[in-house]
């Protein structure tokens, strides 16, 4: 029986082609979806290829907006910082709090680490003392038969850091590790550690074939795999802020910056100790992270998912940002891994994402984890204030009211109406249906 849902050769088809089979198949308006998604081809040629170079099975292109946040002050140095970003007042936030901290002296940052992690995972049915015993001589074949890889990136001041062994044999039966740290300078170093790993793979398995300590049936070396770990919690990246309480100001409803130091403080605790608010608390903190992280053309998904174990690190998911209220200072900071890099992989392919460096000044991987750990700060920051006085809606919904109005293809008439009539009201997609409605109806008659 055949299904005109699958295909064989999808691959092999051109972007006309493969466009074509998915929109015959798959939508209801075949020739306008395909309209739709060829306008979103980059109007050059040649930029649109080297998009299509990025993926797979490319068909079009998804676009984002690309905003700035202005302000931040950072070490003494100004940055006005790039995000990529969907959700509405996530920029705006990180604007607001950037401004803030500007006349405060602003973001003090440092790096605490820039070790990156790779591991060499097998099993082997030797004696684990054996293995311990010739494990220098192991580790020095190691580094010589890899050195044809590692020679440029030592030129650059990186290399291989350390090589351990690890016996996991009493969770696994058979299972140990090499586990490897490196140093790869500004790049994220992921296809240097990969090979790195595959070659220490390699030569392991010779070492012991060939080393006459081990007896016959000790010979044989099962690898499972070679792979960079994304858990790096040391390549670590401190950002904090501070200011005596009387200079916190005052906010809506009628907070002063005592009222306001202790509610932030408590709200900061409650995310230690509860992880449903520790995950939207730490969830606010990456819409900030992420949003410069795609910017600059590197790696989310590795960022947040490092930083989430980082998060659980204690046995318990908590908060990534702390908070202290004491001798009339406070102090709001956070300790961050990030793992990233401003050169190699996308970061000079992807034209935007030369921007976004260019933007920053063209910075080292360290400064640009100083960048990016700040701005997190300062979006944990905007998001926890607007919690402990306003709330969250109000701020928000300001900035999805453009969403529905441009849902409802509002005009520009309709639009600044819309926004005076809701403003300090509450802001839905019924309220706002109902309003553009009702007020057509009256332009109407």
């Amino acid at each position: 029986m055949s299904d005109k849902k699958t295909i064989s050769g999808f691959s092999k088809l051109s972007k006309r082609g493969k466009i074509k089979w998915i929109v015959e198949n798959f939508f209801k308006e075949p020739e306008h979806v395909m309209r739709e998604l060829m306008s979103y081809w980059h109007h050059d040629d040649e930029q649109q290829k080297l998009l299509d170079g990025f993926s797979e099975n490319t068909i079009s292109n998804f676009p984002m907006p690309y905003g700035v946040a202005p302000n931040f002050l950072i070490n003494g140095k100004t940055y006005a910082v790039p995000m990529v970003i969907e959700e509405s007042s996530v920029v705006a936030a990180a604007s607001s709090a950037a401004k803030y901290w500007l006349a405060r002296g602003g973001f003090k940052t440092e790096i605490l680490g820039t070790k990156k992690v790779g591991q060499v995972h097998f099993s082997w049915g030797g004696k684990t003392q054996k293995l311990e015993s010739v494990f220098e001589d192991l580790k020095t074949q190691l580094r010589a038969e890899a050195a044809d890889i590692t020679n440029n990136m030592e030129k650059r001041g990186g290399g291989i850091l350390d090589i351990t062994l690890v016996d996991f044999t009493k969770e696994e039966k058979d299972y140990y590790q090499l586990k490897v740290t490196f140093e790869t300078c500004d790049s994220m170093g992921a296809n240097f550690i990969n090979s790195v790993l595959e070659q220490f793979a390699k030569t392991l398995d010779k070492f012991i074939a060939a080393h006459p300590i081990f007896d016959e049936d000790e010979r044989d070396v099962h690898i499972i795999m070679s792979i960079l770990s994304n858990y790096t919690p040391e390549c670590l990246v401190r950002a904090h802020v501070e200011c005596k309480v009387e200079d916190l100001g005052t906010f809506a409803g009628g907070f002063d910056g005592t009222a306001l130091a202790e509610k932030f403080r408590k709200a900061v605790r409650i995310a230690h100790i509860d992880p449903h608010r520790a995950t939207t608390h730490n969830k606010g903190l990456f819409n900030g992270i992420d949003a410069v992280v795609l910017a600059t053309a590197n790696d989310f998904r590795a960022i947040e998912a490092c930083g989430h174990t980082y998060a659980a690190r204690s046995g318990q998911y908590r908060s990534l940002s702390n908070c202290t209220v004491e001798h009339g200072i406070f102090r709001f900071w956070m300790d961050i891994p990030l793992a990233l890099g401003t050169v190699g992989g996308l970061t000079k392919l992807h034209p935007i994402a030369k921007r976004s460096l260019e933007l920053l000044g063209h910075p080292s991987a360290k400064e640009l984890m100083q960048i990016i750990a700040a701005v997190g700060l300062a979006q944990n920051f905007a998001a926890v204030r607007s919690l402990v006085t306003t709330g969250i809606q109000q701020g928000h919904m300001k900035m999805h009211l453009l969403n529905i109005l441009n849902h409802f293809k509002a005009t520009e008439r309709e639009t600044e109406n819309a926004q005076e009539y809701f403003d300090g009201k509450i802001v839905s997609f019924t309220g706002v249906r109902e309003y553009l409605e009702k007020n057509r109806e009256n332009v109407q008659i």
